[in-house]
């Protein structure tokens, strides 16, 4: 599997605030919402076939600074290592030139009906 880098944008809106997700109080950019928007780059550069997908199995991040509701967050997941079925990956988010979190990612792929199986089976 090729290594590969995505960059998304996303905006701040109401729904992504702390206060709202109830992950703090404050109306600022949620960390689970910062760490959704990294896995969501990262699933990104995986190029999978008919039948799989990827499930996170680990996130290690700092959320360094505070964003503002209108805020435009640009959000980089970069491919690392793929250790067979696993891959690692570094993760950054920034809103504007301000790092306002990092850390590292991993995924494993899966086979999607397999996978469920485990949660719902016949």
């Amino acid at each position: 599997m090729e290594l590969k880098s995505v960059t998304i944008e996303r905006k701040v809106e109401r729904a992504n605030l702390a206060s709202v997700m109830k992950s703090g109080s404050l109306d600022v950019l949620a960390t689970p919402q910062m760490i959704a928007w990294m896995e969501e780059a990262a699933c990104l550069c995986l190029d999978l076939e008919d039948g799989q997908t990827s499930v996170g199995i680990s996130m290690n991040t700092s959320h360094d600074a505070p964003s503002a509701l209108g805020a435009t967050i640009s959000i980089t997941a970069k491919m690392t290592e793929v250790q067979g079925r696993k891959v690692l990956y570094d993760v950054e988010a920034y809103d504007g030139k301000t790092c306002i979190g990092k850390g590292k990612h991993a995924r494993f792929i899966v086979d999607a009906k397999k996978f469920l199986s485990k949660v719902y089976p016949d």
